[in-house]
């Protein structure tokens, strides 16, 4: 009991060097972690987002393609306009969809009057080229009643 009462103030409260060492290195080990885990994340938000502007522009070509009604075989490539297909120019055209390009390939199938049709639309990523591709298959004949 009389120990209690002789305690001084530095036996009371506050780390030692080695509680306050082991932290840092705790530290030092953690954030470089959670830095590399922070990056990661923003690329793959990037990617997404490359591949739903990719899949949104195909889609958008493979309707443009449908209502043309034009189902020529072959091939053809292309940019994509500043103004989509339908939309009214503005004063100010801002550019889309720079860095993408598309190639349409239209093909026979065993029917036929059935034609099938695939997009594809690529863009470079760093040194990589990446792709999107989208088919669909429409009636090339004409229906008469």
């Amino acid at each position: 009991m009389d120990r209690d009462r002789h305690r001084t103030k530095s036996d009371e409260g506050g780390f030692t060097l080695l509680e306050v060492l082991l932290a840092i290195a705790l530290l030092a080990i953690a954030l470089p972690i959670l830095l590399g885990l922070r990056n990661f994340d923003l690329e793959l938000q990037e990617r997404a987002s490359e591949l739903t502007a990719a899949t949104l522009l195909a889609q958008e070509k493979l309707l443009e393609t449908e209502l043309s009604g034009q189902y020529a075989i072959g091939e053809s490539t292309g940019d994509f306009p500043s103004v989509p297909l339908g939309a009214q120019a503005t004063m100010q055209a801002v550019p889309r969809a720079v860095g993408y390009k598309w190639k349409r390939t239209i093909a026979p199938t065993p029917l036929e009057l059935i034609r099938e049709i695939r997009i594809k639309v690529s863009w470079l990523r760093g040194e990589l080229e990446e792709a999107v591709e989208v088919s669909t298959y429409v009636f090339a004949g004409r229906l008469t009643f």
